[in-house]
């Protein structure tokens, strides 16, 4: 049974770890239902080990915005990570009552959004399943100069900087995997470049990840993230 939880947000399933689903690109938050996601994993929802709570993307007003600059699509981000941070996190979490830790899910520019949250944010959401992700920003036909809002929302020029007591915090509280096929559009979307780039940043800083790629025949596509769905969420609920 579907119902709203809070600003058009979807949850399913009645008990277990709660996971936010981030949609892919200018999605909304049925896709996740609509492309048999929802049915790859009925079986966790319906035992009781994961609640689902699918959100709507703000991508057409911002990365994916092609007439206004880069940085101006980052600070225009920041109202969507408020609203996920700020009024989405705190209504999962009171509907949870304390049946764990919030986890992030997403598939190509979902993905994005699971890894930069987590990395962002691990407090409230210390794993993230990433599938099929580009994790540079500026590869999304960017243009202009690039400033503070493009750097702390671009996992591949932030991660190599981490230091410190943030970095020895971040090692201990978050971890990614990261999931990508090796076959059609994987490459002409940059999304097995990019996944290989960011597994290779986050194993130099010592951050905990996994990267399962997966074989040639493996396209950028639904039936791909259906399978990988399935065959890695019941590890983590």
């Amino acid at each position: 049974m579907t119902r709203e939880l809070v600003d058009g947000v979807l949850a399913y399933g009645h008990w277990g770890r709660p996971m936010i689903v981030f949609p892919s690109e200018q999605g909304n938050a049925r896709d996740f239902e609509n492309n048999g996601m929802l049915a790859a994993v009925a079986d966790l929802v319906e035992a009781g080990r994961v609640k689902i709570y699918c959100v709507h993307s703000a991508d057409a007003g911002t990365w994916s915005n092609r007439d206004i600059p880069l940085e101006e699509r980052a600070r225009r981000h920041a109202g969507y990570e408020e609203w996920i941070t700020g009024r989405v996190a705190p209504a999962i979490l009171e509907d949870c009552a304390g049946q764990g830790e919030i986890m992030l899910f997403g598939c190509s520019l979902g993905a994005f959004h699971a890894a930069n949250f987590a990395l962002k944010r691990a407090d409230l959401f210390p794993l993230a399943l990433c599938l099929s992700g580009s994790y540079d920003p500026s590869r999304w036909h960017g243009w202009g100069e690039r400033g503070e809002a493009t750097y702390f929302n671009n996992p591949l020029d932030y991660v190599p900087h981490l230091h410190g007591d943030h970095l020895d915090w971040l090692r201990s509280r978050v971890s990614l995997l990261l999931v990508c096929g090796q076959g059609q559009w994987e490459d002409t979307t940059g999304a097995l470049d990019s996944t290989r780039a960011l597994a290779a940043a986050l194993a130099a800083k010592g951050i905990r990840h996994e990267l399962d790629l997966w074989g040639h025949d493996v396209p950028h596509d639904w039936p791909s993230w259906r399978a990988q769905l399935a065959h890695h969420l019941g590890r983590f609920t």
